[in-house]
């Protein structure tokens, strides 16, 4: 039997917004009426981490409630016919909830903290939230581990080095026009077949050789394991 092609993914907030989830970049920078750098900066942290912690309990409780939607379950089932490696701008979990099995996260990850002393003491907290006094091992107060705005991207490499050996790159749910998450496409092998589910014109499509798909995620993801089951199984 061949070896499975491999199938690299880059998913942004469009196939969580088909769940319920809120994205900020289509309200004006505002995400749930707050000021995104007012929650998700640095800077908001050191001025007001309460209200840093208050927005991201919220987020988790949110996210608690909410469950993967057919685009999520859709690429999952896809690893029984390829290998497929997830790279997302997400910090939600629904990849995983769906079945997933290889989810790199550009920007962390909602349910889980770390110690502001050192970022690699790393916790797993479920959907519970994170109060002022809750402490690391190490002593320091617990912080989302979440990649904030001005924050370097610590996975970034990583995810490079998965684009990098794609057979087939799909982009669902993200414009991709926020780097450095955008340079991503730009590791792509020359040989790769390209898609990008999209239900308006994306940038990326005057790029040349990628294949649109006109639809949401659902139903766009849908249409893409039709056309990869009849092209590569």
């Amino acid at each position: 039997m061949p070896d499975k092609k491999h199938l690299v993914v880059l998913s942004g907030s469009g196939i969580s917004a088909e769940s319920g989830l809120a994205t900020f970049r289509d309200s004006g920078g505002l995400w749930e009426g707050y000021d995104i750098y007012k929650v998700a900066t640095p800077e908001a942290w050191n001025s007001d981490p309460e209200l840093v912690l208050d927005f991201y309990n919220m987020r988790r409780s949110q996210l608690q409630e909410v469950e993967p939607n057919a685009a999520h379950v859709g690429l999952a089932e896809l690893e029984t016919h390829f290998d497929v490696s997830v790279v997302t701008q997400n910090v939600d979990d629904l990849h995983e909830r769906a079945g997933s099995s290889t989810v790199c996260h550009l920007h962390g990850e909602l349910i889980k903290a770390r110690s502001v002393l050192n970022e690699s003491h790393v916790y797993n907290i479920g959907y519970k939230p994170i109060a002022l006094g809750d402490k690391a091992d190490d002593g320091g107060q617990l912080r989302p581990h979440i990649v904030w705005f001005g924050e370097m991207v610590p996975m970034l490499e990583e995810a490079a080095a998965i684009v990098s050996k794609a057979d087939i790159l799909v982009v669902v749910g993200t414009s991709l026009v926020v780097y450095p998450a955008a340079s991503l496409v730009n590791y792509s092998p020359s040989h790769s077949k390209k898609y990008i589910i999209d239900p308006s014109m994306p940038e990326l499509y005057s790029y040349d050789g990628w294949n649109h798909i006109k639809e949401p995620a659902t139903t766009g993801i849908k249409k893409l394991e039709e056309e990869l089951k009849e092209n590569y199984v």
